[in-house]
């Protein structure tokens, strides 16, 4: 059901010209850390609070006619969801999507809001969400739009480093030579690995759902451990990445880095009291990493803050509790 093509640069530079024609750049914002200056690409403001609006638009203009009257079958926690329900409205496809029962209600109903179908899968209670999105995608005869493991996704996400290239090039003399990320299954990191060859890339997780920071270290795909801990990064929860992704991170990515849920707080609390920006946790993570101290900053650092779709009481909580 996954296509099976590598994605290339080619395709990384033609989807930044295809989100290009429909979308502006979001600023690329400059934060001052440890005497450096990092930039920070505010990817929380676009029209789905995330980057993963790339992905999906790359993807499903990639359709044949007959695909898109079929109609489309995505799976999220609430950010490609957006995406894909954006990209579908606007192309006038059916679009499904396979959601877990514990998202945070504000994604579940921007999903809805955008004219997507959601299936509500168990997470809690072990579904299997692939298994639903395939069951669904065989019954409609309808397209699998998967997360990260899609060469459409992983180039159109990548227009994200494209994007941070041109701006820091501007901003900062040069292109960056770090990049920092958060990482769920690997398709933004991926990306960006396509987009920035001369860059390094670092996926940022959270603490107990770390699997592509120990499968960069083992050499081998590694899933999420069954004891995996509760965390408000619902946006990067993800079992385990896919060779597609695995191929690309093991030969561009060093290592990885895990954050605390306490650290990711405090990357956004920062981010909102120095950027004015509203940033879910899972969006929060590359910049809780950097604010540790747990990655030695180049002379041109950049960090994706991606996505801003956080429940207002939940970040009313972060905002007004100090660790």
């Amino acid at each position: 059901m996954i296509p099976t093509r590598a994605p290339t640069t080619e395709g990384v530079a033609l989807a930044a010209r295809k989100v290009a024609e429909i979308l502006p750049a979001p600023p690329l914002l400059p934060l001052e850390v440890e005497g450096r200056t990092i930039w920070c690409k505010a990817e929380c403001l676009q029209p789905v609070g995330a980057f993963k609006i790339r992905g999906a638009w790359h993807r499903l203009t990639a359709l044949t006619q007959a695909e898109r009257t079929a109609g489309v079958v995505g799976v999220s926690s609430g950010n490609h969801a957006q995406g894909v329900a954006w990209a579908a409205r606007r192309l006038g496809v059916k679009a499904a999507i396979v959601m877990p029962v514990d998202a945070p209600e504000v994604k579940l109903a921007n999903t809805r809001a955008l004219g997507a179908e959601v299936v509500l899968y168990d997470r809690p209670g072990g579904e299997d969400r692939d298994e639903v999105a395939e069951r669904l995608c065989k019954e409609r005869e309808a397209t699998l739009v998967h997360a990260y493991a899609d060469p459409w996704i992983i180039e159109g996400q990548g227009s994200t480093g494209t994007e941070i290239a041109a701006q820091m090039a501007v901003l900062a003399g040069g292109p960056p030579e770090l990049i920092v990320a958060p990482c769920g299954g690997g398709g933004l990191t991926a990306g960006l690995a396509l987009a920035c060859p001369n860059a390094r890339i670092v996926p940022v997780e959270p603490e107990g759902w770390d699997d592509v920071c120990r499968s960069l270290a083992a050499g081998r795909i590694e899933r999420v451990l069954p004891d995996a801990p509760a965390t408000a990064c619902d946006a990067l929860q993800t079992p385990a990445t896919r060779p597609i992704n695995f191929a690309i991170l093991q030969e561009r990515c060093p290592f990885g880095v895990a954050v605390s849920a306490a650290e990711v707080r405090a990357a956004q609390r920062l981010a909102f009291a120095k950027l004015r920006l509203v940033v879910e946790p899972g969006g929060a993570a590359g910049l809780a990493a950097v604010l540790a101290g747990k990655i030695t900053l180049s002379e041109r650092s950049a960090v994706v803050l991606s996505g801003g779709n956080t429940d207002a009481r939940a970040f009313v909580r972060v905002l007004s509790t100090a660790d």
